[in-house]
């Protein structure tokens, strides 16, 4: 009895220690909750600013000029996203072991071989003394921010960190990871297309490589076709060794970071002003990448003497991206055009130290990065450096190669996206975007009398005596590139005869355009020939037609693949595996929805099938040389398609004995990743295959996830049509707006405005994102109301 009443008096300790701990950590957390009323100082003002929030927490900075509403912004970016503004900022510098340890040391050498945060400091250097203040102001406001909190942010607690001040070279290095996130830094495309000429006869190399197919739904109304399919002379599978073509089929990804945006003229609206769409696609997590903020401030540039424009900002960057300015709308998608070279060196001296230039001999120049690492001591990482960039690939023998890309060129970054402030029309916001600092993308802009226009944003190379397909030596005079192309002369179409504009991440353009872009990955246009068929479909819209497009989940690019596996199915009636198969997919998918198993079964089949014929048509190169990458083209498609239309048996591994059998292993393969599940392959629908997986960065350690990340759910949608949905991908914003008709519009994000949980505007819209309830554009009724105060510092 004792030893008992020990034991309960004991227990009750420790549950009350616990009690109080507990009490003490929420205590902690409550204390860093971002300040929403009353008032605050914020050294630096010129005068008060006000900061509204609405019931989902989109804000709203009404201040006296400019400087003093990113000075706003910046404190109000602090306070509800300082954490992910820091990640963003130490995954493009190379500096996330200091916050996680050695686990992410692979990730911070890949990135600091780009020395972003020297070219961060550079490109600061650069611009011109207003937008330098602008920058000094909006860092000044985040740290005067995060300095109010009454209590460390709890990633830091849980880190045992201390945040590091933001400075304004930190805003460069986030466009610098946005760089990062759109174009990679890699340029696998380019080495895979030079390995395949180096190993694979040349009609298998082009075949390989194609620019285009029957999906395209260019602009410009230009169409590419696939290359040719092979005749045997040429190449012939079936004399190569049988030993080449087994083992395990690879995986295949061909999910790539895109958006949608699309636009109609006034002639097809009430009221005679454009409608433009935007759902740019990203990788998703919780809180959203995207801060949603209305900023209101006089300027005498801007139309009417004042500035009053409302959409998503990037927080850690004083700027709205998208949104409108009541005289322009617009959004971007990413372009996939070619921004990276890799160019050979030669050598000339055994120890690689000097190489040939167009100039003479040059020496290499080492820089000596040094990364901190948490729980450990600093490692030392060397960067080598060419004219053209850094040297990333270093073969045994011969020439490495160099990276020329745009991001690293000397004035990558500006403010010239915070310009569309001011812009009076479409034809003043394209001039802007084509001399801003960003990664190249598809502006697509409408305005209040109703002209809508696409543009290539951003710096185009001027290349010059090489094929930029492949790696190219530019030691010799006249080669590589020689300057920029002109902003004027940025491919553009403007208020087409249709009144109608669409971008997917596909081909815009043919001719002269299609070159001076360039293929960096281009996807395949089905996404886009479905938002351009969605438009043409109406003849007039409001923002409720734009939304509808947007979530528009119909299979229509996976019809014809149903009749390849239904046919499949059908040559094995006696096969008891191949009977439930064909009951599955009795009737072909109309939608990629949660319920459909039709769907899953027919997208993973085609899966199979694509992944099968690459791993067939690259095995000669991967005999020849095990390490090289291999083609995996986002146009995919367009090589598989015609030959198993076709069937062409000198393109058929030797390991089959007919197409037929190519197709019964792929469905077979289909069969024996879902069929062992419980319930069979009916009950093998989308949604047990696309549950959303949207957390926190932090939402993976124990005990954590029920606080920080959301409710995982089954998701409609995919990749090749308009409704893009992924486990961890998809429309990170979407809207739809007419400028000047704002408060028709609508605006919805996943993930929440807040970074902390405690936060009332934690997740908040997300659920409307989830269900494609459109919340309005503009905020709504004033629910907190916060003065910020001029003081002296």
């Amino acid at each position: 009895m004792r030893a008992g009443k020990w034991l309960h008096r004991g227990a009750m300790a420790l549950v009350a220690v616990l009690l109080l701990a507990g009490l003490l950590a929420y205590a902690s957390l409550r204390m860093s909750v971002p300040q929403f009323d009353d008032s605050a100082p914020l050294p630096g003002l010129s005068s008060a600013a006000t900061v509204t929030r609405d019931g989902l927490g989109v804000v709203t900075v009404d201040a006296a000029n400019r400087v003093d509403a990113y000075r706003a912004l910046g404190f109000v970016h602090a306070q509800e996203r300082f954490f992910e503004m820091d990640l963003m900022r130490r995954s493009a510098a190379g500096e996330l072991s200091e916050l996680f340890g050695e686990r992410a040391l692979d990730v911070d050498r890949k990135q600091r071989t780009h020395r972003f945060r020297a070219r961060a400091k550079r490109d600061l250097a650069l611009l011109s003394v207003g937008e330098r203040a602008l920058l000094e102001a909006y860092a000044d406001g985040v740290n005067e921010g995060l300095g109010q909190l009454r209590a460390r942010l709890f990633p830091y607690l849980l880190l045992a960190l201390e945040p590091r001040k933001w400075s304004a070279g930190d805003s460069a290095l986030v466009v610098f990871a946005m760089f990062l996130d759109l174009q990679g830094g890699e340029n696998r495309e380019e080495l895979a297309r030079a390995a395949a000429r180096r190993h694979l006869p040349p009609a298998l190399a082009l075949l390989l490589d194609p620019r285009g197919s029957e999906w395209d739904a260019a602009l410009d109304g230009t169409t590419v076709f696939p290359p040719p399919i092979p005749n045997a002379q040429d190449v012939d599978l079936r004399k190569m060794p049988r030993a080449w073509f087994e083992g395990e089929a690879r995986a295949l990804r061909e999910q790539k970071p895109g958006s949608n945006n699309f636009a109609v003229g006034g002639a097809l609206t009430r009221h005679g002003a454009a409608l433009v769409a935007n759902d740019m696609h990203l990788t998703l997590r919780v809180p959203n990448i995207w801060f949603r903020a209305r900023l209101k401030f006089p300027d005498e540039y801007a139309p009417g003497g004042r500035v009053d424009i409302s959409g998503a900002t990037l927080p850690g960057t004083p700027a709205v991206v998208v949104g409108s300015n009541t005289r322009v709308a617009w959004g971007f998608t990413n372009s996939y055009g070619d921004w990276m070279d890799w160019v050979q060196v030669r050598w000339l001296d055994a120890a690689r130290t000097r190489y040939a230039t167009a100039e003479g001999a040059r020496s290499v120049q080492t820089f000596r990065e040094e990364i901190a690492v948490k729980g450990g001591k600093p490692i030392e990482w060397l960067v080598r450096e060419t004219i053209w960039g850094p040297v990333l690939h270093q073969p045994a023998s011969g020439p490495g190669l160099a990276l020329a890309w745009t991001a690293h060129a000397p004035g990558t970054f500006n403010l010239g996206i915070g310009a569309l402030e001011r812009a009076r029309h479409l034809e003043h916001a394209m001039r802007i975007m084509t001399r801003a600092g960003l990664p190249a993308q598809n502006f697509v802009g409408g305005d209040v009398a109703g002209n809508i226009g696409w543009v290539l944003a951003g710096r185009i190379p001027r290349r010059f005596g090489f094929d930029q397909s492949v790696p190219a030596d530019w030691s010799h005079a006249g080669i590589g590139w020689t300057g920029w192309l002109p902003p004027g002369q940025n491919p553009r179409v403007v208020n087409p005869p249709d009144a109608r504009i669409w971008t997917a991440n596909a081909r815009n353009v043919g001719g002269d355009g299609a070159m001076l872009l360039g293929d960096g990955g281009l996807t395949l246009g089905a996404r886009g020939k479905q938002i351009r068929d969605g438009l043409r479909a109406r003849k007039q819209f409001v923002p409720a037609d734009m939304l509808a497009i947007q979530r528009d989940d119909r299979a229509l690019f996976l019809h014809r693949w149903w009749e390849v596996l239904r046919a499949t199915a059908a040559r094995h009636p006696g096969d008891t595996k191949m009977r439930e198969l064909a009951t599955a997919i009795a009737h072909a998918p109309e939608r990629a929805s949660i319920d459909s198993a039709g769907y899953r079964l027919v997208r993973q089949f085609r899966t199979r099938v694509v992944a099968n014929v690459l791993d067939m048509l690259t095995a000669p190169l991967h005999a020849a040389d095990p390490n090289a990458p291999r083609p995996t083209p986002a146009q995919s498609e367009a090589i598989v398609w015609p030959l198993v239309a076709q069937r062409p048996a000198h393109l058929l591994a030797p390991i089959y004995s007919n197409w037929n059998a190519l197709l019964e292993r792929s469905a077979r393969d289909v069969i024996e990743e879902l069929r062992p599940m419980n319930g069979g392959l009916a009950k093998r629908n989308w949604a047990e295959r696309n549950t959303s997986a949207i957390n926190h960065p932090l939402g993976s350690i124990p005990g954590l996830g029920w606080l920080l990340n959301t409710k995982a759910q089954g998701l409609s949608g995919d990749v090749h049509m308009p409704f893009v949905q992924g486990t961890t991908f998809g429309a990170s914003e979407r809207f739809a707006v007419s400028p000047g008709h704002e408060d028709e519009g609508y605006f919805h994000m996943p993930g929440g405005q807040s970074g902390h949980p405690l936060s009332p505007f934690y997740r908040a819209g997300h659920e409307d994102w989830v269900a494609g309830r459109a919340t309005p554009f503009l905020p709504g009724p004033v629910l907190h109301r916060l003065e910020l105060v001029p003081t002296a510092h």
